[in-house]
């Protein structure tokens, strides 16, 4: 037991350690997804989550420890933000026929996104900062940290709160659209990257085609207004 940890000790030193662990954790995570015949519920993102947490728990391992190595996952958020744009181009004569209602869409799901987290933090006794963290959670990583950081949030804690909204909306939304009886793989996607950002939109990927591309686009107009919207409703309100 001794010479094991000893081992692990040695190899925790070295920072390809954490980003390796990070790659196994997902192809796990994706396994166990696969296996379950793709039930939203088995969400290879939340599996990794958990496998890690428990990893470094474990091992006493500090996340500044763990980030270090796995950084260049955190790096690679911004250019699979920007390729996201590859959707939009592909699809632009339908997103300029589906215009109005898009937009229209993009305005109520992104207010209400941020009126309700800063009721709901009011409501759960939280102030200051900790309910400024919460306003941006509805948006891509990169956007959610700059937002929070503009308006006086917490960086670090927008970030778990973006994980955990994408998390849980990759899991609920496509059981709650088939129940709504909402058909159209645009209004879907659409509906899903406004709500769930990147994770949302990878699993709407899974469902299909057409929903992926329209997620995509609802992440990238939905960190559009975040961006814009959300130091003017600190100012207005706080």
């Amino acid at each position: 037991m001794t010479e094991i940890l000893d081992i692990w000790s040695y190899l925790s030193e070295g920072p390809l350690l954490w980003l390796t662990v990070t790659i196994f954790a997902y192809l796990i995570g994706l396994g166990c997804f696969n296996l379950s015949g793709n039930r939203p519920v088995v969400n290879p993102v939340l599996i990794s989550m958990i496998l890690l947490s428990a990893l470094l728990e474990l091992t006493d391992t500090s996340y500044a420890t763990y980030f270090e190595g796995a950084q260049f996952v955190h790096f690679m958020l911004g250019p699979a933000t920007v390729a996201l744009a590859v959707p939009l181009w592909q699809n632009w004569q339908r997103v300029k026929e589906s215009a109005i209602p898009m937009l229209a869409a993009l305005f109520v799901g992104g207010t209400v996104s941020m009126v309700s987290a800063v009721a709901i933090g009011y409501a759960c006794g939280l102030r200051g900062e900790l309910v400024l963290s919460l306003i941006p959670k509805a948006a891509t990583s990169p956007v959610a940290i700059g937002v929070s950081e503009a308006i006086g949030g917490l960086p670090t804690l927008t970030v778990a709160l973006v994980l955990i909204t994408g998390v849980i909306g990759a899991i609920i939304t496509t059981p709650l659209l088939n129940a709504l009886g909402i058909r159209d793989y645009r209004g879907r996607g659409l509906a899903t990257g406004i709500a769930a950002h990147g994770i949302g939109t990878a699993r709407a990927f899974q469902v299909h085609g057409t929903a992926g591309a329209f997620a995509g686009i609802g992440m990238v107009l939905n960190a559009i207004f975040t961006a814009l919207i959300a130091p003017v409703f600190v100012h207005l309100f706080f």
